[in-house]
């Protein structure tokens, strides 16, 4: 007789029960998980990189965030920070205020995602500009809400069959080195990039017109492009020349991952509001803006908002997640598992042939695959999905990205060992060499 397992019967309801346009990565039912492991339902081990799409960078189940979330659900788990105010919420704030790498006054406030986040920020800089001009990039990804979805730089499947987008959107391109327009260099980009902008504005969506520029400091789902030198503050002296308010999206590059504690420290900038969410808070649901106090209150009271925008059982993970970094030093963790991943992801691209490139900050990083390296040719998604699917069953759990689908990505959490960091590169080691080309 044949029997099924657990996982599979669990899996087979979840086609049942959720929308078919809930995406999903793996065919995995997890039941419980600690530091860089998880255990499906039917108690196999697997080394975990996806980190929760970057949502765990210090770890699962972290004792000092579920010691929090005990402690305050014996207190307060809701109350709206509209209708009352709570301690743990102005703590945060505090704690992103300190953190937020530029000088002068700032505020903050909290939502309970990243698009919530982002789309927020839109409002303070259109509220303060009194414009309605928003600038992001091709291959950006700012979350799934309707503004959201269009501000992101891929069309399909994120806005295919849903219709017209919110208007005053405007997408520029950003400056990805391996796949650079014909005929412009790898350093030609940035100025090719930024003159493009700068195009935009004379015949698209006039300069005096524009809120904001939404950016994120390296692509995530974009496939964790690292733009090229000077471009950032390229972007920055634009703004500044045409009073535009530059939107930094730290939601997953932020919180360590890519070696500073956020990714814009590496250019030295100071953004006019930044977005995070994800790694704030240890896996509960938390975002916010933090921004200059000019623009943060520039908005009519009772814009911003929402129910459970900073509910109290998030904020007291998130002020333990700034215990664990400080005590546990994890952005220097970030920097050591970076140099590790970055040495096997150098040799994985000298070595296979479907290796097209090796790129990231920190332990940000990911390795592209392609067909042939001289054209360039993505690999196709189904055949990523198949390494995919032989590192799950060799005990490792990583995720695609990059808007052929054909980027490999790194979000193992910063607290994970050198020998199960080790562990899981041996894996996709593994599951490369094994890859044909068909």
């Amino acid at each position: 007789m044949k029997t099924t397992s657990k996982s599979a019967a669990l899996w087979d309801e979840r086609s049942r029960l959720v929308s078919s346009g809930s995406a999903a990565y793996s065919s995995l039912v997890l039941e419980r998980g600690l530091g860089a492991k998880v255990w499906d339902a039917d108690g196999k081990e697997y080394l975990d990189f996806a980190g929760g799409i970057g949502a765990l960078n210090v770890g699962h189940c972290h004792p000092k965030v579920v010691a929090a979330l005990r402690e305050q659900a014996g207190k307060l788990l809701h109350t709206s920070f509209h209708v009352a105010a709570y301690e743990n919420y102005l703590s945060v704030c505090r704690e992103l205020i300190a953190v937020a790498p530029w000088k002068g006054p700032k505020k903050a406030v909290l939502f309970n995602s990243g698009s919530e986040a982002i789309e927020n920020a839109v409002k303070f800089a259109r509220g303060f500009t009194k414009r309605r001009t928003v600038i992001a990039f091709d291959n950006a990804f700012h979350g799934r809400t309707l503004l959201c979805l269009a501000l992101d730089g891929k069309h399909k499947p994120l806005r295919q069959g849903l219709g017209a987008m919110p208007p005053d959107i405007h997408h520029a391109r950003y400056p990805y080195a391996y796949r650079p327009p014909v005929g412009v260099s790898p350093e030609q980009l940035t100025a090719h990039c930024l003159e493009s902008l700068e195009n935009l504005f004379r015949v698209t969506a006039a300069a005096e017109d524009c809120a904001a520029i939404v950016v994120e400091p390296v692509q995530g789902e974009g496939g964790f492009i690292v733009p090229t030198p000077g471009f950032l503050k390229g972007l920055r002296a634009l703004c500044d020349q045409h009073g535009i308010v530059l939107i930094v999206d730290e939601v997953q590059a932020g919180f360590g991952r890519t070696g500073e504690m956020f990714a814009i420290e590496h250019d030295g900038i100071a953004p006019d509001l930044m977005v995070v969410a994800k790694s704030l808070c240890g896996g509960m649901p938390l975002s916010g803006v933090v921004g200059r106090t000019d623009i943060m209150d520039s908005v009519a009271t009772g814009a911003i908002g929402g129910t459970y925008g900073g509910n109290p059982m998030s904020c007291a993970a998130a002020l333990a997640v700034f215990e664990i970094f400080r005590e546990e030093k994890l952005v220097a963790a970030a920097r050591r598992i970076g140099e590790t991943v970055k040495k096997r992801f150098d040799g994985f691209r000298d070595k296979y042939d479907i290796v097209g490139d090796s790129r990231g900050l920190g332990a940000m990083r990911a390795i592209e695959l392609v067909s042939d390296k001289k054209t360039k040719a993505p690999l196709p998604a189904a055949s990523v999905k198949q390494i995919l699917h032989a590192c799950e069953d060799r005990g490792l759990i990583a995720i695609k990205a990059g808007v052929h689908d054909n980027v490999i990505r790194t979000l193992m959490p910063l607290t994970i060992s050198d020998a199960d960091l080790s562990k899981g590169l041996d894996i996709l080691d593994q599951s490369l060499a094994e890859f044909k080309v068909s």
